[in-house]
């Protein structure tokens, strides 16, 4: 008998544009079970600022990949893949629907068409960077880094430490650029069948009025004393990459750097808006996905009849 191959749906868009009303609504539907795909989502204590899904309705639809991180630990694309493929595996043996949703991209491309073979981290190498930085500043780092890797470094601000340090780190560790790498990157052989449905909002004030309304309700349920609890917490790191993430490094600047509250609210705001459209470029580069208007009012009955004949 031949073997089949899993079929495993996934649900990506902006953030704010409905993606987890979907995915619990076709899990409902589908028999189907969530893997989270949200680069904040995996650390534990970062439920309010991330829009985690509340805990009762983790009860009655299984979600994976949530709270499996401290917010001082890293998590990579590589973690993802990993954690991911184990998941599908297991949600599909026990003849449920894997249903993959959020908004990081990276996770999605890496799970979708592989990941390039890197080098590891060279802490003296960064240590040194970082002296030089302080020095100099990172735009004479990228001044560096342009004249190794021009592609890289047209997709890297100035001003972006991390990304100009870890492309650098990089070139110096295997002598190749991540040009170069992501360039021989291997095919992803998982044996899956990903079906792609992109909530793509058709009106961006749309997108931009329920970033805001969203934002502000978060405000409202307590995500500033969610980030005052990280603060007071002794494994704190203010660089950890979860306190990167949209809206809690914004927060952070008013509890520690005495940004004014509506200043960090406005910037957090803007910084969401900012991501949103970051997520639509990675889209429309991406193959394969089914488009739907994600504010479309009967949005949810148009995914479910697209997927009938699939599902």
């Amino acid at each position: 008998m031949a073997k089949t191959t899993p079929k495993v749906l996934c649900i990506l868009g902006p953030t704010a544009s409905g993606k987890t009303e979907l995915a619990l609504h076709l899990a409902r539907k589908y028999n189907g079970e969530i893997v989270n795909v949200d680069s904040a989502q995996v650390y534990r204590h970062m439920d309010i600022g991330t829009a985690k899904v509340e805990r009762a309705i983790r009860a009655e639809v299984p979600h994976h990949l949530l709270d499996i991180r401290e917010p001082f630990e890293g998590y990579s694309a590589s973690d993802f893949c990993a954690d991911a493929t184990e998941k599908i595996h297991t949600i599909t043996a026990r003849g449920r629907l894997p249903i993959l949703a959020g908004g990081t991209m990276l996770y999605f491309k890496a799970l979708f068409e592989g990941l390039a073979d890197m080098p590891g981290a060279d802490q003296e190498y960064r240590d040194a960077l970082e002296r030089r930085a302080e020095k100099h500043g990172w735009p004479a780092l990228h001044a560096e880094l342009l004249a190794i890797d021009p592609d890289s470094a047209s997709r890297i601000k100035p001003t972006d430490s991390q990304r100009i340090q870890r492309a650098l780190e990089v070139f110096h560790v295997s002598g190749q650029t991540l040009t170069s790498l992501h360039a021989t990157q291997s095919s992803a052989e998982n044996g899956f069948e990903f079906i792609k449905i992109a909530l793509v909002p058709e009106d961006r004030a749309e997108l931009h009025k329920a970033i805001e309304k969203r934002f502000k309700q978060m405000i409202s349920k307590g995500f500033l004393e969610e980030v005052r609890a990280l603060v007071r917490d002794n494994a704190f790191v203010r660089d950890a990459p979860s306190m990167r993430a949209v809206g809690y490094r914004q927060l952070l600047a008013h509890l520690l750097d005495e940004e004014p509250l509506e200043d960090a609210i406005l910037k957090g705001i803007y910084a969401t808006r900012q991501l949103a459209k970051r997520q639509q470029t990675w889209l429309r580069k991406m193959p394969g996905l089914q488009t739907f208007d994600a504010y479309a009012p009967d949005i949810h009955a148009k995914c479910e009849s697209w997927l009938e004949n699939i599902l």
